[in-house]
């Protein structure tokens, strides 16, 4: 019993890393958005405006804020989770109602980072998302 819940949490784990590893080519969601980090990168390129800079600081710091402590939420859970699991008997509507909490903080951190692309593509011109689209899809030169 306890082996496969195991299995089942190192499941949920790898699901969660690999849709973070996911090319945006293989994500038609992830197409649709720029990261924050292209955007940063191709400022200049894409002609950023001293207004849309400082809101996109704002709103990258306030995310950062909510990730970090949403992260700490999430492995706090996740190590009650690993205790329930240990037990030599593992009380099953407990590890299930544990797991709903690491889901639920799973669930709020993908919730933020929506919003923060969501805020970010808004934020920029039609022309400004062409930019970043051509920019993205060049291969890079590192």
């Amino acid at each position: 019993m306890s082996r496969g819940i195991l299995c089942l949490c190192a499941a949920v784990l790898l699901a969660v890393g690999a849709a973070h590893a996911q090319q945006p080519e293989q994500d038609p969601i992830g197409q649709s958005f720029f990261a924050p980090e292209l955007v940063i990168q191709h400022q200049e390129a894409i002609g950023l405006s001293a207004e849309q800079k400082e809101y996109f600081k704002t709103e990258i710091r306030q995310a950062q804020l909510k990730f970090t402590e949403l992260q700490w939420k999430l492995q706090d859970e996740m190590e009650k989770l690993v205790g329930l699991v240990k037990q030599p008997k593992v009380e099953e509507q407990q590890v299930l109602g544990q797991l709903e909490k690491v889901l639920a903080a799973e669930r709020e951190i993908k919730r933020e980072q929506v919003t923060l692309l969501v805020r970010i593509k808004n934020k920029l011109t039609p022309e400004q998302q062409g930019k970043l689209s051509e920019l993205r899809s060049k291969p890079s030169n590192k």
